[in-house]
């Protein structure tokens, strides 16, 4: 059975840095797609970042620069390092994998999520 666990959410003030890890289980992470997700108050869930099997990995333009996207085969995690947060990145956020789109936010599998708060 396919699990997700996200970690390491949290508090932090504006230009502060996070890493968010998603430990995965039932299968091995580095034969699928493997992505981040986010969903903040009264808004849509909108695609952070998606690691393909092989290729470069791709990042939502608001993202772009500030978040990057690891694996450790090894450990069969997921990373999220967010740098220079923003108030506007608040928000809970979701790791994914399988069939991976960021636009639209598409996902076979889905963890339950991490709560990232940024002050400003």
């Amino acid at each position: 059975r396919v699990q997700l666990v996200e970690s390491g959410g949290g508090s932090v003030q504006a230009g502060g840095s996070l890493r968010l890890a998603c430990a995965a289980s039932g299968f091995t992470i580095t034969h699928s797609s493997v992505g981040w997700f986010r969903q903040a108050p009264g808004k849509e869930r909108e695609g952070v970042g998606n690691m393909p099997i092989v290729g470069d990995t791709s990042y939502a333009d608001s993202v772009k620069g500030r978040f990057t996207i690891t694996r450790d085969g090894a450990k069969n995690t997921l990373y999220l390092q967010m740098n220079s947060l923003k108030p506007e990145d608040t928000a809970m956020y979701y790791c994914a994998a399988g069939g991976i789109t960021l636009t639209p936010p598409t996902a076979v599998y889905w963890g339950q999520g991490t709560q990232v708060t940024v002050s400003s």
